[in-house]
């Protein structure tokens, strides 16, 4: 056989296992949109019950400054329908995430040895649950203070205006004590749909992302990427990046951005002992292979080579 032929054989090789991969991500991809499009078309049924409960910060917020019947309004015909289709597209894909991670597991798991599948798959399992409770922490706590600061800061110019006038006790000319007295143009709020579901996907979004600082830290040190001790030193740059991100995402509030300085700062601090038990875990395990000794000895003798060369 000549050489052409051989090369021939050996392309003709490596090009049916690449088809078959090609041929296996197709597959996964056409299930994993087809479960996608499912997704929305069963959040779209219950969208409107979602955008109320994601509008019910702003509603609880109205009622408390005093608004007996809180109103929101949409300024153009499509732009309720978009805000409900918004609404599919981001809980169609959560609805839909558990069947395209595990798309996505069984086109990698074959390609993975038997540790390293056992070492990915929790990280798949977690990654949703920590997002999932980011997105609960930024609904539950951050969007209710985030609205109070907002709509409680048009308040202030009224209050002022009360307290200067009980203080002068200055009256408009021939107008009797009992007449009411005018205020001025009166200021209310005619919240748009679109935009104060906007404010609350970014908070959930941005809770959800910070709430997976554990899952890839973690995750970078079981890959030897980052270190327990790497973390602990630049701590004080974690610490300035936290107070830029919290003043980044969150209303000048300083309640508000203590609140988020802490959690994201106390994963920090979790992350850094997750990163540790798996060092623990790496370590304990070349003990018992005999291997963590080697590599001592190893790193001993080429200190003392290098010293004897100096």
């Amino acid at each position: 056989m000549s050489d052409t032929d051989t090369n021939k054989d050996g392309i003709e090789d490596s090009a049916a296992p690449l088809i078959e991969h090609l041929a296996e991500l197709r597959t996964r991809l056409i299930r994993a949109v087809l479960a996608f499009i499912v997704g929305i078309v069963v959040a779209f049924v219950v969208a409107e019950p979602i955008l109320q409960f994601l509008l019910e910060p702003i509603e609880e917020t109205l009622r408390e400054l005093g608004d007996p019947n809180p109103t929101m309004q949409y300024t153009s015909p499509q732009e309720y329908l978009f805000t409900l289709f918004r609404i599919s597209m981001v809980f169609g894909f959560a609805l839909a995430f558990p069947v395209i991670g595990y798309q996505l597991w069984r086109f990698v798991a074959p390609g993975l040895y038997s540790k390293e599948k056992g070492a990915f798959l929790p990280f798949l399992i977690a990654s949703p649950v920590m997002f999932l409770l980011g997105a609960s922490f930024a609904h539950f706590v951050v969007t209710p203070l985030a609205m109070a600061f907002f709509l409680g800061f048009a308040d202030v110019p009224s209050l002022i205006a009360d307290l200067m006038r009980s203080v002068t006790g200055d009256l408009p000319e021939n107008v009797p004590e009992t007449a009411p007295v005018a205020e001025g143009i009166r200021i209310t709020f005619f919240g748009k749909v679109n935009e104060s579901l906007d404010i609350t996907l970014k908070f959930i979004m941005a809770f959800g992302m910070c709430f997976q600082l554990p899952v890839l830290l973690t995750l970078m040190g079981k890959a030897g990427l980052v270190s327990s001790e790497g973390l602990r030193n630049v701590r004080k740059y974690a610490v300035v990046g936290i107070l830029l991100l919290a003043a980044l995402v969150t209303p000048p509030d300083i309640i508000t951005q203590m609140i988020l300085f802490v959690v994201v700062y106390g994963l920090y601090e979790v992350s850094i002992f997750l990163v540790t038990r798996v060092e623990k875990t790496r370590e304990a395990k070349l003990r018992a292979e005999g291997l963590w000794f080697e590599d001592e000895e190893e790193g001993e003798d080429i200190d003392e080579d290098d010293e004897a060369n100096t």
